[in-house]
């Protein structure tokens, strides 16, 4: 709490002494908090974090290749295979597989594999 007061008044001293930073920069360094994660987002989370998150943030099983970094997945046309970045196309990854990702199929219920995307379309944040 205390550091994002110290954050909140940093950005606040920037844009109105301009401070080391103008206006402009402090906008685009976002003094605003992003919005809070939907009750659906934080299912979504809470998914990533114990099913993907350990080979696609961790690689804790000592993959020789590490698997992609999925934070802003959606935020181009592609995926970082090439395909397009769509709903179905994750969702047909998550559930057949690719390359040396396993098959999750029967690990996700429609409504976990519905949150899981609404996660990743945040950003992972």
């Amino acid at each position: 709490m205390i550091a994002r007061r110290l954050f909140v008044a940093h950005c606040w001293l920037g844009a109105v002494f301009g401070l080391a930073l103008s206006i402009a920069e402090v906008v685009v360094l976002g003094c605003h908090e992003a919005p809070k994660l939907t009750g659906h987002e934080m299912e979504g989370k809470h998914l990533y974090q114990g099913r993907c998150a350990h080979c696609h943030e961790d690689n804790d099983l000592a993959l020789k290749k590490a698997p992609p970094d999925l934070h802003g997945v959606f935020k181009g046309s592609t995926l970082p295979s090439g395909a397009a970045a769509t709903d179905a196309e994750v969702r047909r990854v998550v559930l057949s597989g690719k390359g040396m990702m396993p098959a999750f199929a029967g690990r996700f219920d429609e409504k976990q594999m519905s949150a899981l995307l609404s996660y990743l379309h945040t950003g992972l944040r």
